[in-house]
């Protein structure tokens, strides 16, 4: 698995659709592609793309101080744009992740409004549905994958935790525990609704026996209703008897 193409649209200085292409490898070997310009050109803001594509939810490792400002927001020749789109093509040639698939097109969208969306091979994905399909290729934002400026400092004075993350990603097991993660979330969501349910049984419990006095004496009620209209209908009947029979004999 490589990168294939990278598109990018209305993210940071790309006003345009800029399409880079990457070369495939040959003969086992994988090809350098150099990105040069002068200072401000917006080298960076390349690997900016890829990592925000990836899932990058830092402003501060995107080097912007708030949300729009990864939209395109304008020039002298041209006016800021309502929407920021990363295209990352991969290719998956060896199948390592979604089999029926020869490449892996992932895109991320963020709109001037504040709203934003995901997409895997052009279908709505979550974040992350982004993280697991990265961690499982073994191409996440926060691997080895993309070394940004001051990242090897930053690994050599950072913590043994913040450390084993980035050694767990390259050893290719942060696909299980962004699963592991998901099913602890969803224990606890669980016991959560557990302790909700003994909440509410708890507080209808001593109701219920109320509830089942007021039952019985509607059965009751029931049952006397049906007893009097039986003995209305033999009342009346009675009468109507007795008067009809008067009545012949008038």
């Amino acid at each position: 698995m490589y990168l294939k193409r990278l598109e990018i649209q209305g993210f940071k200085s790309f006003a345009p659709k800029t399409v880079l292409d990457f070369l495939p490898p040959k003969d086992g070997r994988f090809s350098i592609t150099a990105i040069v310009g002068p200072n401000g050109s917006g080298k960076s803001n390349i690997s900016d793309a890829i990592r925000w594509v990836m899932g990058e939810q830092s402003l501060k490792t995107l080097r912007g101080k708030k949300s729009e400002d990864i939209i395109f927001s304008g020039s002298e020749i041209k006016g800021q744009l309502g929407v920021a789109e990363v295209t990352l093509v991969l290719d998956n040639s060896d199948k390592r992740v979604l089999e029926d698939y020869s490449e892996i097109v992932v895109t991320r969208r963020f709109y001037r409004s504040g709203e934003g969306e995901y997409l895997i091979n052009n279908k709505q994905a979550r974040l992350y549905d982004i993280h697991l399909l990265l961690a499982q290729a073994q191409f996440a934002q926060g691997s080895y994958s993309v070394v940004g400026q001051g990242m090897i400092d930053r690994l050599l004075i950072s913590s043994p935790t913040d450390r084993k993350d980035f050694l767990d990603e390259a050893a290719g097991i942060k696909e299980f525990q962004i699963k592991q993660h998901q099913a602890e979330l969803k224990l606890r969501h669980t016991e959560e609704n557990m302790l909700q349910a003994e909440r509410l049984l708890a507080e209808v419990e001593p109701r219920l026996k109320i509830l089942a006095r007021q039952v019985k004496k509607l059965e009751k009620r029931q049952e006397v209703e049906l007893e009097l209209r039986e003995v209305q209908e033999k009342y009346y009947g009675t009468i109507y008897h007795k008067n009809k029979t008067n009545w012949e004999y008038l």
